[in-house]
């Protein structure tokens, strides 16, 4: 993600950033400090396995869910893969660390003073240092029928849902939907868009029904990906037409109901819209604003070493940082956090942050992905291979490697829970066994 605002908040004195380094290599700084990482996406999981493997920090987690969410996959497991490929509880990945504790509640609450967190549960948690990565919420943009109709992919229910509304269709129509409608151009639309039709034709197949129906993909910016670069955006958007997508670019969503969707005053029937744009930072900070300053796009403002206040970090989509939005971002930020963490316990002063740009690679259907590195642009199977790679190094970033690379090789099996639907994959995946 590009610059939303400055990443150092400029009214900080530089009598912040001493107090900052006084504050992560003073004196109470030892092998006994408590670290608290509030969420458990990419970059809370990061902080926490890069300190649980390499310090004696006692490490706790907050999280309001139980599982990790690999959201390069969730497209994936949103037309057929298994959740497995996109759903890692959080257990599994901390089976291994007794130094790491998990605490199952929703965060509401902070006392920078007193050094505490507290929960939706009423229980309070204390912190020597706190790593805040709560991620980002849903934003409708206050869209009349949106969050009531619209399905979502950002969870193992919104997911499951989905699929359900799908074979419900065919079970009381005997057919699917003239129109399915994707909103949101961003990488998660264009994953999406360019599976679903595969998906569609799969379920077609199952169940014996006719497919007749079309894609559609709604952008409200001229072109797909539009912090990209214009070229990412062409390829993306040749590659979707000829997978039979339809794409609606500079339009408005205006309102849905069970029956369409209504874009740009013209009315699209449909029974089945997937809203996959629109993202606003955790309204934790908003509650709690008077302990931050926030950006004009809603993020916390934060010094150079991360910091929002002493031995307070923000990292991930929470920080108002450049590229802040990307996982690569995230993990990026935990390693940098962890980093002057491990530093405090050589009593050597932390370094400062510097921004980098990770590379961005995007699936669009089956063995094609658009790469953007730097000023290098490419696509088709090569940038297939490339995700694929960039897939095993994520699931090892989170996961012992043996473990992590079981994972990788399972994501070309599909799994569902229709009857119908497993006989055909079953039948798929064990010739994909047999033959390797």
């Amino acid at each position: 993600m590009l610059f939303g605002a400055s990443f150092i908040h400029h009214s900080t004195t530089m009598g912040f950033c001493s107090a900052a380094k006084s504050a992560i290599i003073g004196s109470n700084m030892n092998t006994h400090q408590h670290i608290l990482i509030a969420g458990a996406g990419f970059g809370g999981v990061r902080t926490a396995l890069q300190l649980a493997r390499s310090t004696p920090y006692k490490i706790s987690i907050v999280t309001d869910q139980a599982d990790f969410r690999y959201y390069p996959a969730l497209y994936a497991t949103a037309t057929g893969h298994s959740y497995n490929e996109s759903i890692i509880p959080l257990d599994e990945i901390f089976a291994e660390y007794p130094n790491v504790t998990i605490e199952y509640d929703r965060i509401t609450q902070i006392d920078t003073s007193a050094k505490h967190l507290t929960g939706e549960s009423g229980k309070q948690y204390t912190y020597d240092a706190l790593v805040m990565a709560l991620g980002v919420v849903t934003n409708f943009f206050g869209i009349e029928g949106i969050e009531k109709y619209a399905y979502g992919i950002k969870g193992k229910s919104d997911i499951a849902d989905l699929k359900a509304h799908l074979h419900k269709q065919i079970a009381e129509k005997e057919q699917l939907d003239d129109n399915y409608v994707i909103i949101g151009g961003g990488p998660t639309g264009v994953e999406l868009s360019g599976a679903f039709g595969a998906y569609l034709a799969h379920l077609a197949q199952c169940h014996d029904v006719t497919l007749r129906s079309k894609i559609h993909l709604i952008e409200a910016a001229p072109r797909l990906l539009p912090r990209m670069t214009e070229r990412t955006s062409a390829l993306v958007e040749k590659r979707l037409k000829d997978l039979g997508v339809e794409l609606h670019l500079g339009v408005k969503v205006e309102s849905e109901t069970a029956d369409a969707v209504m874009i740009s005053g013209e009315s699209l029937n449909t029974h089945t819209v997937v809203w996959t744009s629109g993202v606003a930072n955790n309204p934790f900070f908003k509650e709690n604003s008077s302990s931050f300053t926030l950006a004009p796009n809603g993020r916390v403002q934060v010094d150079a070493f991360l910091q929002a206040a002493p031995s307070v970090y923000i990292i991930g989509d929470n920080a108002a940082t450049p590229y802040s939005g990307l996982a690569q971002t995230a993990l990026y930020d935990a390693d940098f956090v962890a980093g002057n963490l491990k530093r405090a316990l050589r009593q050597q002063a932390p370094k400062a942050y510097k921004a980098k740009k990770p590379p961005v690679v995007i699936p669009v259907g089956s063995n094609w992905s658009v790469v953007e590195w730097g000023s290098l642009v490419f696509a088709g199977f090569p940038g297939s291979l490339l995700r694929q790679t960039a897939d095993l190094i994520g699931y090892q970033d989170i996961l012992p490697f043996m473990k992590a690379l079981r994972l990788w090789q399972s994501t070309s099996h599909i799994e569902e829970e229709c009857d119908d639907c497993r006989a055909p994959i079953e039948e798929k995946n064990a010739r994909q066994v047999r033959h390797g």
